[in-house]
Order: C-alpha cells, then structure tokens, then sequence
C-alpha cells in the first residue's frame, strides 16, 4: 500500500525587511521539514488566506521592537499530517483552520488549542477566519447591533465587508455598503444589501444625509481618513461606529490617513455617540463559538502557489476585488511504496 512521505525541505514566505511595498519586503526561502512538538500538530497549507493587513505585517507595525526576518501570512486552512503525542483530539489527514503568523508557507506547526476542525478542505472556509470572525465578534460585540438598526459598512464588497452586510441583513438590520463600481453593488445587493452606494458615481454624505437624515446606528469602518469623518458625521443619537482598521494609510509611510480630531469630541458628545476600535487577536475567546455559527461562503480571485501571493497582496490593494482573496498551496506531497 503506498505511503505519504514527507519532503525533507520544504518553502515559505518570509518578511526579509520592513517596507509597505510587499513584493520587496518578501522572499521565498527554503528551510528544513518541521518536526511537532507533544502539544502540537504539523499541517500541510493547503489554501491561504490575504488581507489588507498584510501590508501592516510587512511593514513592522506589529512588531515594534522587533527585526526581520519574520514569517508572514495570518491565517490559513490545511491537513494534519502529523501530530504530537499528547494531541489526541486530531488525526492525520484531518481538515483544520488557523489563525497565526507564519501562515504563507507549504508547512508549519501550530499548537493544537489554536485550530479549527474543518468539515474538510475547501477555500470557501478561509473566507469565515479573520474576515468573517472580524464582521461576526465586531458587529455584535463591539457595535452592539440590534434587529431593525441601519447600518453602515464601508468597503462592503471586500473580503470582511461582504460578511459585514449578511450578518446586518440576517440581524434584521436596514444595510447601507459602499463599493467603487456598479458591478460591485450589483453584487451587493445579491447579498442582500439594501443600499449600495459608488462612491465614484455618488457622494457618501449626500445619500446619508437627504435618505436617512435621523443618522446611521452602527458603522462598520475599514478605510480611515474621509470616510471616516463622514461616517463620523451622519451617527445617529447613541451611534457606533466600530473602526477595524484604515486601509487607505497602510501602504503611507506614516502608516495612516489623517482624520479631522478636533472636531471629533463635540460630534460624539452631541449625539452621545461612540467610535469603538476592533482588533481580532483582542478576542479570541470569542473564534470557536463564533465560528460555530457560520454558514458556508464562497471565495473569490483564488490564485496559486507561495510564488503568486504578492501578486495577490497586490490584487487585494488594487479595489479590483470583490470577496475574499485565496491563494492555493499545491499539495506536493509524493506517494511512495
């Protein structure tokens, strides 16, 4: 009967210096196969996931203090091929997710209390670790979302925003998302958004202001600087606004896009309104039941091999995208007799 043999070396993606430009801050290296450790388990990267937040990791902001090189990649899903003696609760060939540093490579280890069993192997699952994870503990932890609030969601045909707009629609929330292109918002509204809004063809502030003039309730933020202000601007009495990150400062220097601070404090206390930040890694208490709740999704600009991933990063960057970005690791494990 033919055996599955590991390879002796195996390549990974690795963050060689700091810089907001992926393609140069990133090289494939080649290093030695990993061995698990009693607590752990050795999977195979079978599909990757890509996030804006990538650039971030690239660039060092979540490593103050520290030097390159750093592995990089944040989330993945893949097969055990190995595990440690004390993981008892997992079999080789098992389907696993995982939310860790380190994830753009053929290989890796990972603690056992840090994997999601998975039904099975298929990229439809990357799209519900960080992305979905974010919309589901943000929206309803943080923003507090409730059945028949309107809520905002900007960069809504992205990777988290897509997730955003279901769960408001599913909440029984009125769901306003903006996108950049007309077939953006076609798709949109296919998940059941109530009102798209191009922000090329359409000015944000207008719609809001003359469509729903007693403000929006919640807010879910992603791209910083104007948006932000104007979000800021239309919250309704007691509004939320829950700010996942700024997407149009990570490839700056400065690392972020300025926002009108002065006049922040009087809005809120106008309103008695709230901005409220999110970072994923705050709740992790929250990923398995969370998770759990999930249905299935589907991902879009699914590219392939360690090779292509700053491509994708790039894709991603562009506003060409729609859904979430998926890069596929070929399985290049070779049977044996």
């Amino acid at each position: 009967m033919a055996a599955r043999q590991l390879p002796e070396t195996f390549r990974k993606l690795v963050i060689s210096k700091f810089s907001t430009n992926y393609r140069e801050a990133v090289e494939l290296m080649t290093v030695p196969m990993l061995r698990p450790g009693p607590d752990e388990l050795l999977v195979k990267s079978r599909y990757v996931g890509i996030n804006a937040t990538d650039i971030n990791h690239s660039a060092g902001r979540y490593h103050p203090g520290q030097s390159p090189p750093l592995d990089a990649g944040l989330e993945g899903i893949g097969e055990v091929v190995s595990t440690g003696e004390k993981c008892t609760n997992f079999h080789k060939g098992q389907a696993v997710g995982y939310i860790k540093n380190g994830t753009f490579s053929e290989y890796m280890t990972i603690p056992s209390a840090h994997v999601f069993p998975l039904p099975k192997v298929d990229p439809a699952y990357v799209a519900l670790l960080i992305s979905g994870l974010t919309a589901g503990i943000a929206l309803h932890k943080v923003g507090e979302m409730k059945s028949k609030d309107t809520v905002l969601v900007t960069a809504a045909a992205g990777g988290t925003g897509q997730f955003a707009v279901q769960l408001a629609k599913l909440a029984g929330c009125h769901v306003i998302g903006t996108c950049s292109t007309d077939a953006k918002g076609e798709f949109l509204k296919s998940l059941g958004c109530d009102r798209p809004v191009n922000y090329k063809t359409e000015k944000l502030d207008e719609v809001l202001k003359i469509e729903f003039p007693k403000g929006v309730d919640v807010v879910y933020e992603s791209i910083g600087g104007e948006m932000f202000d104007t979000c800021v601007n239309r919250l309704a009495t007691k509004g939320r606004l829950i700010t996942i990150g700024f997407i149009t400062g990570y490839q700056s220097k400065l690392g972020f896009t300025p926002v009108k601070n002065a006049t922040l404090i009087p809005k809120l206390l106008a309103r008695s309104a709230s901005v409220r930040g999110f970072l994923l890694y705050h709740y992790a208490e929250e990923y398995r039941s969370t998770f759990a709740n999930f249905g299935q999704a589907s991902p879009t600009g699914v590219f392939k091999g360690l090779d292509s991933i700053t491509d994708a990063v790039e894709y991603l960057h562009s506003g060409k995208s729609a859904g979430k970005v998926v890069v596929e690791i070929p399985d290049d494990m070779k049977s044996h007799l």
